[in-house]
């Protein structure tokens, strides 16, 4: 299985480099990771609804442009589907089942995804109803997609 991170931003803070660097060795034995990081737009202060539009249509330009069409979609988004890990380990199992041999996951800016992004998921997928830094959310879903093969193929793993 290929699972690729669309990802806006970059990371900043080398604590998060390290966490993302741990997951990404740990998850070598299980899946061929990719990472791809689009640029983020500078969001001005005092924006309005108008010109927060403007930012995410462009990153969402960004994030289009690594979308395959052969791969499933999912969009991190708070309104998604969620899952416990044992949940979301089991959707990941079914989509390698039934097929599916790309996951793409899209983590968006800090003013979320656009619509065009939305559109093209197969899965939205929540991970809270609270608002995570996308640096963050990053090593979030490496550890949840990490835990999910450790489930998978019955390994202990930390509860």
């Amino acid at each position: 299985m290929k699972i690729t991170v669309i990802t806006v931003g970059k990371i900043k803070e080398k604590f998060y480099r390290d966490a993302i660097a741990e997951y990404e060795k740990r998850l070598s034995r299980y899946c061929k990771l990719e990472i791809i990081q689009v640029e983020d737009e500078k969001t001005p202060d005092g924006a309005g609804t108008a010109s927060e539009e403007v930012v995410k249509k462009k990153e969402a330009a960004r994030i289009l442009r690594y979308i395959r069409e052969d791969a499933y979609v999912v969009t991190l988004e708070i309104q998604g589907k969620m899952y416990d890990s044992v949940g979301f380990a089991g959707e990941i199992e079914k989509l390698a089942t039934g097929g599916i041999s790309h996951i793409q996951f899209i983590i968006g800016g800090s003013l979320g995804l656009h619509e065009d992004v939305c559109k093209r998921a197969d899965l939205a997928v929540s991970f809270s109803k609270m608002t995570f830094p996308h640096q963050l959310m990053r090593v979030i879903l490496l550890e949840q997609i990490y835990r999910a093969y450790r489930i998978i193929n019955g390994e202990p793993y930390h509860k």
